[in-house]
């Protein structure tokens, strides 16, 4: 990442406006994790892995991105060793993401040791779904609810095309059949909206919802440096998404699966699915934002977006206590993100989203 960060860290750095009584001295209360603008936080994004065995056009250049060293990564023991301290502070969702998480070996290792520790009630897993076939039975097994799987065709050549990868269609396609094999549930399909790719599609995802279990939520473009002229000339808005869906009178609003997040859902009467639409962009969701991310390399992220992240790495490693630090990050947490449609304003250097977990 490139820009200028606010950057917490164990060893006395920190952003200039912090209190210096909410980190310094002794232990630490046992209140809830509340941001400076009062929303309660009880969910982690935890990507770990950068890399990824896709190249989306709207979230990593075609060439790749220079990956971090296996030594920057956090350990599984390591991510562990956050939440544990994050559990007790009042964390309870987790949803694990890259990159794309099935690259990293053993992944159902960490899940088993992340659904050990008291308090964590959900467990997640955010996919491309290429690899997921093969492993979906083991992770479920070791602690897995549910899955979003990332799709953005139905038609096998698009989705080659906008991933460049020929042959990754059918795979997913194994996947998402592996997913429901295995009892997961619910699933839910992300599929970012692009004018000229499939933009032409929204009506045939959303008629699935009819058909199978599947929750299907539509994603706005977000700008990052690498994607301004998918966001630029490509940007389809929530609103023209439902615009588009050839429907009845019939589609309502409806309370969304478990672990709806940001999106805003709707369904057809006696539909098994429902499809939701994420509005980054025309209608900013920050205001109940319940979320932290920590990266690959062990940045807590208070948001997706900005230059606001805290070092947990170093002072883990040097075993220094993490709650002061995670707290203080709390107190930071911006109001909102300040994205602007084809512009790298706002994204706080991001050349792509799976430098951050997406």
């Amino acid at each position: 990442m490139s820009g200028p960060l606010v950057q917490l860290s164990g060893t006395g750095a920190r952003n200039p406006t912090a209190n210096p009584a909410r980190i310094e001295g002794g232990s630490m209360s046992n209140a809830p994790m509340q941001d400076g603008f009062g929303r309660t936080v009880e969910y982690l994004r935890i990507s770990v892995t950068d890399k990824c065995n896709l190249r989306c056009v709207y979230c990593m250049p075609e060439e790749g991105l220079p990956w971090l060293k296996r030594a920057q990564l956090l350990s599984y023991e390591e991510i562990a060793a956050v939440v544990r301290v994050m559990a007790g502070m009042g964390l309870r969702k987790l949803r694990i993401t890259g990159g794309e998480p099935l690259v990293r070996r053993d992944l159902p290792a960490l899940i088993r040791q992340l659904r050990a520790i008291p308090g964590i009630t959900d467990i997640a897993l955010s996919t491309n779904a290429v690899l997921l076939a093969d492993q979906v039975e083991e992770l479920r097994d070791a602690g897995v609810n549910r899955v979003n799987v990332s799709l953005d065709s139905l038609r096998p050549e698009r989705v080659d095309a906008i991933s460049r990868r020929a042959g990754s269609a059918e795979a997913i396609f194994r996947g998402l059949a592996a997913a429901e094999a295995a009892g997961l549930a619910p699933i839910k399909i992300n599929c970012v909206v692009m004018r000229g790719r499939n933009d032409d599609e929204v009506a045939d995802f959303a008629r699935i919802t009819r058909e199978r279990p599947w929750h299907v939520r539509f994603i706005e473009v977000m700008p990052t440096g690498d994607n301004l002229g998918v966001s630029a000339g490509e940007y389809v808005s929530a609103d023209e998404i439902l615009q588009n869906i050839e429907i009845s009178g019939d589609l309502v609003p409806v309370a969304g699966p478990a672990g709806n997040g940001p999106a805003v859902y709707y369904a057809f009467p006696d539909a098994p699915g429902t499809l939701g639409v994420i509005t980054p962009m025309s209608h900013t969701y920050c205001g109940s934002c319940n979320r932290m991310r920590l990266t690959a390399d062990g940045q807590l992220r208070p948001c997706l977006f900005g230059h606001v992240q805290t070092d947990l790495r170093t002072p883990l490693r040097q075993g220094s206590p993490l709650e002061p630090l995670i707290r203080e990050t709390l107190r930071i947490k911006p109001e909102r993100h300040w994205l602007e449609q084809g512009s790298s304003t706002g994204s706080g250097g991001l050349r792509a989203l799976s430098q951050v977990g997406g």
